[in-house]
């Protein structure tokens, strides 16, 4: 297996935590700050040369079956993310899984063989918010939301699960910075954490890009806030400098992309199934892949986010990045969708039963939507979704999801609504 994600979004705590629970010994290699280790896989990719090698750097005795093997931050080494097919064709009784923060650039090179059917991939996200509600001790309050959504009903603690939501926005699914906000509850010290955390992004930047691309890429990285701030959040190079051009920049937003650190939304020019062909790739927003980074990226204290004392086109851009972020984290691929005229629908999806499903993100109670209305009546679609402050509710095939709910949006769940409503 390969677990890849964004650095600090706890790969190496779960694998190692997943490997403590599961088996009597994990043999654990580092792979980017230990040479030593990257030296196993510089001979031949045989299977028994490498388990000896992995015995020998970590002192453990390494079992079939009983033993995890953990390659961590496997990009460094390209031999060793090849060695997973052999060790996969000659050797499968090991348990092996791979962790990696920049693998996206490592998957898209030429010079080695990637094994291709060979390892199952999964991503990490940061923590989203029914996993923020269990790691603040609100593992009751995210059930009875869940509930709600499921049976579409006004969630009784509305306004406690509202409040929840803007704390949040402020703290974000980072697990340091979740960690540091309920041990010290400290606001500077998250701050702190924070601006470590869009440090270690930085240093990234300026350590696996060719000098050439660093700054185009950190330029892209700082445009993103107030890009997202604008009315019209498609992204535009002209706004990073004057007469800047695809070309210039085309190149950071695919390494920002491949790194984690930003989530894209493209625009899709048709409604309809499926909705892939429709893409226009030189269309796009970018998002933060976390919410919490884009809410320190604008220096907002957390006190005034949590009492709404944000101005509309912020607490807009951060609902947004919120929902984009949520609907990622559970295994959704997001576009927009704009028309010729005016009308853009923030985010529309493919579910697993085919049926395309509109999203609208309103961060104020007002909750009409012109563009939805446009968009409703260009294409069949069996339902469409709100997701505002407004409480849930299920009526004129309109399902309104809270702020607080959209987690519980998922291609499993609506494929279960439309067909109970019909």
């Amino acid at each position: 297996m390969i677990v890849k994600g964004a650095r600090q979004v706890g790969k190496t705590y779960s694998v190692l935590m997943f490997g403590k629970k599961e088996y009597k010994n994990t043999a654990y290699l580092n792979l980017e700050s230990s040479s030593s280790s990257r030296k196993i896989f510089e001979g031949d990719l045989d299977a028994k040369r490498i388990i000896d090698g992995i015995s020998s750097a970590t002192g453990e005795s390494v079992s079939e079956e009983d033993t995890l093997i953990v390659f961590d931050e496997v990009q460094r080494s390209e031999r060793a993310l090849t060695s997973l097919k052999y060790l996969q064709e000659n050797a499968p009784e090991y348990h092996v899984i791979a962790t990696g923060s920049l693998l996206g650039m490592t998957l898209n090179r030429n010079e080695y063989s990637f094994p291709v059917g060979k390892v199952d991939i999964v991503s990490m996200n940061p923590m989203d918010m029914e996993e923020f509600l269990w790691a603040t001790g609100n593992r009751k309050l995210s059930e009875m939301i869940s509930a709600s959504f499921d049976e579409r009903r006004p969630m009784p603690l509305h306004e406690k699960a509202m409040e929840a939501y803007r704390t949040y926005l402020a703290i974000g699914g980072m697990p340091e910075a979740v960690s540091e906000f309920i041990r010290t509850g400290d606001h500077d010290l998250l701050a702190s954490v924070q601006n470590k955390l869009s440090s270690s992004y930085l240093a990234d930047m300026a350590k696996y890009t060719m000098p050439s691309e660093t700054m185009r890429t950190i330029d892209v990285w700082g445009s993103i806030p107030s890009q997202l701030a604008r009315e019209n959040k498609k992204f535009q190079y002209s706004s990073i400098r004057h007469g800047g051009r695809s070309r210039d920049y085309w190149g950071s937003v695919t390494w920002l992309e491949s790194a984690g650190v930003v989530n894209v939304c493209r625009r899709v020019t048709d409604g309809k199934l499926p909705l892939g062909i429709y893409e226009d790739p030189n269309s796009f927003k970018l998002y933060m892949s976390d919410t919490g980074l884009l809410s320190s990226r604008y220096g907002i204290p957390l006190e005034r986010i949590l009492h709404s004392d944000v101005s509309g086109e912020l607490r807009g851009a951060m609902a947004e990045n919120y929902v984009m972020q949520s609907l990622v984290s559970n295994g959704i691929r997001p576009y927009y969708w704009s028309s010729p005229g005016k009308a853009e629908l923030d985010f529309v999806f493919q579910d697993q039963s085919g049926d395309i499903i509109p999203v609208e993100v309103k961060s104020a109670d007002n909750t009409r939507s012109k563009s939805m209305s446009v968009f409703i009546s260009k294409y069949d679609v069996p339902y469409s979704i709100k997701v505002s402050p407004k409480n849930m509710g299920f009526e004129n095939n309109v399902l309104s999801v809270p702020l607080y709910a959209a987690y519980c949006i998922s291609n499993r769940k609506h494929t279960s609504i439309h067909k109970t409503e019909a």
